[in-house]
């Protein structure tokens, strides 16, 4: 797989997370599996991932009552990763990122 990660998922549990215990949350593409990812973030950061859990999340249903009668649909589906790294290392989001030689 090419490139798993979409962008950094930062809401204030994120950030909560990232204060206390050093994980970091990134919404990733559907497909991906747990080695596909860390191995993108450990090339795109520098870092190493300790461990990684991954989250399926479902797109809510929308409805719309309109004049032409109501109008369903559905947001898309979503994935999101919680990687822990080691200890002492972060990740900063605003810096040129790092590519790590293999």
């Amino acid at each position: 797989m090419k490139n798993p990660l979409l962008r950094p998922w930062l809401t204030e549990k994120s950030t909560k997370l990232t204060e206390q215990k050093g994980q970091y949350v990134f919404q990733v593409k559907t497909d991906a599996d747990k080695s596909d990812i860390k191995n993108a973030v450990e090339q795109k950061f520098g870092v190493d991932v300790v461990s990684i859990r991954t989250v399926n999340c479902l797109g809510k249903s929308k409805r719309q009552q309109t004049r032409k009668g109501l109008i369903a649909g559905k947001k898309s589906d979503w994935k999101k990763a919680i990687v822990t790294l080691g200890q002492g290392q972060v990740i900063d989001y605003y810096a040129k990122p790092v590519e790590k030689e293999r």
